[in-house]
């Protein structure tokens, strides 16, 4: 039983139609899922990812409309990060950013890797990290129909970093349950913090990392938009993943139980810090209910929601993907 990587992460945004076109137009991701949150049906629930949303690439966003702004802190799923293809690709994305007034930092070195950090309109913290010395989990195809060049485009999610009190609680999950080792650490950018630890899971590599940034000075983070709500992790299928259940009740971890997201099935637990984690099946895919060609370019229902489009396509503003 080991993780392939990560598999997804879900942020929060209180605005779906501003998000759409930062994501898409700005970042040039496909929008591979348009649905809704399958706990609050009157919202939206977008995927974004490579041509197909393979698993590695989806960076998703449940819309909260009435959200607070993220206050950040502790206990926190604080940094995501994106894959391009090479150390260049950063130079071309920092004119980009320049370009459409995207709030960033400089080029700078993080765990041995030449990386850009950015905001995205609601204040989610992101950060480009180039693939160039990668040898670990490979990264996604780019859609051919992306506004951005190919051999610059985003190649799927990078290392996540955690931001926690006590590290070592989080450690122990992640080292002696999840089977992650650690590979390196790197000076926290705040003077007199620990350094931050890198952990791998799988083949490793920018696709298959959490980064463990602890932090006893910080109050704990208000989860709002621009914050990061769960990240998941991948398993070949759902055989494997029962394997994953059974073993987290035996350590007796608060958890979901099996969970059938239609594109995926999955398991949610928290580890001791309180981050939000879910383990995530590779198939069935984002193709399962929509030609490959049109993906996301209609609301797509899971078969227990679809009685009930008429109603959530009423709750629903529109997204002008057509724009």
């Amino acid at each position: 039983m080991q993780f392939k990587g990560i598999h997804h992460v879900s942020a929060i945004t209180a605005k779906a139609p501003e998000n759409f076109q930062f994501y898409t137009k700005v970042l040039g991701l496909r929008l591979i899922k348009k649905t809704v949150n399958q706990d609050d049906i009157s919202v939206y629930h977008l995927f974004y990812g490579d041509e197909k949303g393979n698993p590695g690439t989806e960076l998703t966003f449940f819309e909260i409309p009435m959200a607070a702004r993220n206050q950040e802190g502790n206990n926190s799923i604080s940094g995501l990060s994106l894959r391009v293809p090479s150390d260049e690709a950063l130079n071309y994305w920092k004119k980009r950013f320049e370009e459409f007034s995207v709030e960033h930092e400089e080029i700078m070195n993080r765990a041995g890797r030449a990386t850009l950090a950015f905001k995205d309109f609601e204040g989610q913290r992101l950060i480009l990290v180039s693939d160039e010395h990668n040898k670990g989990v490979q990264g996604g195809i780019p859609w051919s129909k992306s506004p951005t060049p190919a051999e610059y485009a985003i190649r799927g999610l990078g290392p996540v970093k955690l931001t926690v009190p006590n590290a070592e609680l989080t450690i122990n999950i992640l080292r002696d349950l999840m089977g992650f080792k650690q590979t390196g650490q790197y000076p926290s950018p705040v003077n007199g913090q620990p350094d931050i630890i890198v952990f791998e899971t799988g083949e490793g590599g920018t696709g298959a990392e959490v980064h463990i940034e602890e932090r006893a000075d910080l109050a704990r983070e208000g989860l709002g938009y621009g914050g990061v709500h769960h990240v998941a992790f991948r398993v070949e299928d759902e055989e494997e993943l029962h394997k994953w259940i059974k073993r987290i009740r035996e350590v007796r971890l608060p958890n979901s139980g099996f969970v059938d997201r239609f594109y995926f099935r999955s398991l949610y637990f928290r580890e001791p810090n309180g981050i939000l984690f879910e383990i995530a099946t590779d198939g069935p895919g984002f193709d399962t209910d929509e030609d490959f060609e049109h993906l996301g370019e209609s609301l797509a229902l899971p078969p227990f929601l679809e009685p009930k489009r008429a109603q959530i396509e009423a709750l629903l503003k529109p997204l002008n993907t057509k724009a």
